[in-house]
């Protein structure tokens, strides 16, 4: 199985299954010297699981860290540093009934014509477990770029047809993680909880959306013409499991503008140049200008519900399942702590291509 890699010069690895022993990573390309704080990743990881979540999975695996090399008197040594995360509530015979069918919406069916052999217990490689990895990987990408002063902030926006309606410069950030949502408004993030547990009692699930924020990015970042700091962030948010759409600045809503509208003219700020507006979203041309790059990502609905549905099992008989198990209704307010990951792996390594260390 090719693919479980991402990024160039900071370079993540993962592995593991989600009903396997262990997942785990190997982080290759950081520099020598970055302070690690180990308390620092462990919480990042805490984050990933809104526990105060009714309308979330379960599953409560205590995603302990355990780094076994790379790291010395908790510095950096350059050399690659890998880590593992037990998994330690596995609860398999939840998928014994759904080994030898292929469930709507999974990667169930494409896994088994692709590998034929593949571990199907919670979506094996496919599951959102997964990215556990990613927020640790990520934890240390964001020691790397503390130096920079840059600053990397996601939050819930869209839940169902609940929407935050705000510009990104008047969200309050210092609620979001008080929330069990992940949205930065009191009163949005209780319609969305309420839409939730309506949700669970029906055993349907919804999707949403994650926007991300990043202020005090270097200019220069990106390298044209395939490698453009958006295409990076557009690979790296996209593979992440239930992604279905990106879009940066304006987004969508550019096919809609006139030029004149859209158009970001340059003006001069105490003696440095910035641009008015910022419908680029800190982006032209494929390289970072310094303003706040902002961006949106698209998740569908959690393909796990708890309704009766029609299939095909791998013996080519049409059949009825019903699905078990622990499951998210929704798993935006889990996405939002993976979409800063992958942020900051993509600026982490683009930082490196750009000789800013």
């Amino acid at each position: 199985m090719a693919g479980n890699s991402i990024g160039q010069l900071f370079k993540l690895t993962s592995f593991g299954e989600s009903h396997g022993e262990a997942i785990g990573g190997v982080v290759d390309g950081c520099p020598s010297g970055v302070s690690i704080d180990i308390a620092f990743v462990q919480n990042e990881l805490n984050l990933r699981k809104p526990d105060q979540l009714k309308a979330g999975s379960s599953r409560s695996e205590k995603d302990q860290i355990k780094f076994l090399s790379g790291i010395f008197e908790n510095k950096t040594t350059g050399a690659p540093i890998a880590f593992i995360i037990q998994n330690t509530d596995r609860k398999s015979e939840d998928y014994d009934h759904l080994k030898n069918v292929f469930r709507p919406s999974h990667a169930d069916y494409t896994y088994f014509k692709k590998y034929i052999h593949n571990d199907y217990r919670g979506g094996g490689r496919s599951s959102a477990r997964e990215t556990a990895v990613r927020v640790a990987a990520g934890a240390i990408a964001k020691l790397f770029l503390k130096k920079f002063k840059v600053t990397i902030q996601a939050f819930t926006s869209q839940i169902g047809e609940i929407n935050l309606n705000k510009t990104y410069k008047k969200i309050d950030t210092d609620i979001i993680f008080s929330s069990a949502v992940r949205c930065p408004d009191k009163i949005i993030s209780s319609e969305m909880l309420q839409l939730l547990e309506t949700l669970k009692k029906n055993g349907d699930t919804t999707g949403g959306v994650v926007s991300c924020l990043i202020k005090n990015c270097a200019i220069g970042l990106g390298e044209p013409v395939f490698d453009k700091l958006q295409a990076d962030f557009a690979k790296a948010m996209m593979s992440i499991s239930g992604a279905k759409g990106f879009e940066y600045g304006e987004g969508f809503a550019s096919a809609t503008m006139r030029g004149s509208e859209h158009n970001d003219s340059f003006i001069l700020k105490n003696n440095k140049i910035h641009t008015l507006t910022n419908h680029s979203g800190g982006i032209q041309g494929g390289i970072s200008n310094g303003e706040d790059i902002y961006f949106n990502v698209a998740f569908k609905p959690v393909s796990s519900i708890m309704q009766t549905q029609k299939t095909v099992n791998k013996s080519n008989n049409e059949v009825n399942i019903e699905i078990k198990g622990r499951h998210d209704v929704c798993i935006v307010p889990k996405a939002v702590s993976v979409v800063e990951a992958m942020a900051s792996l993509v600026l982490a390594d683009h930082y490196l291509r750009n000789h800013l260390i």
